[in-house]
């Protein structure tokens, strides 16, 4: 699988890290019921079939963070783009 990063071109999956589905957002850590709601967030998650939008980890490159478009019965990927002001190293 290929992954074409907007600054290093076409590249293979080995050199990325994969984070996972690029929709979930973290909890409220205030929230009065954030217990429930991290269990959800860390454990509770979607597995599904098609198209997909995923954040991966360039770490063997330039280090930027993408929101790729694959679809997870043929691993085609349909488009992969920066995550804007994310900057860093994987959680």
């Amino acid at each position: 699988m290929r992954i074409a990063c907007p600054y290093c071109g076409a590249r293979g999956a080995h050199e990325f890290t994969y984070l996972g589905d690029a929709k979930p957002v973290r909890p409220d850590p205030a929230a009065m019921d954030a217990g429930k709601l991290f269990f959800d967030y860390a454990y509770l998650r979607d597995n599904p079939e098609g198209e997909h939008e995923e954040l991966w980890y360039h770490s063997s490159g330039c280090r930027s963070w993408l929101r790729v478009k694959r679809n997870t019965r043929t691993h085609a990927i349909s488009e992969a783009v920066l995550v804007p002001g994310a900057t860093g190293v994987v959680p």
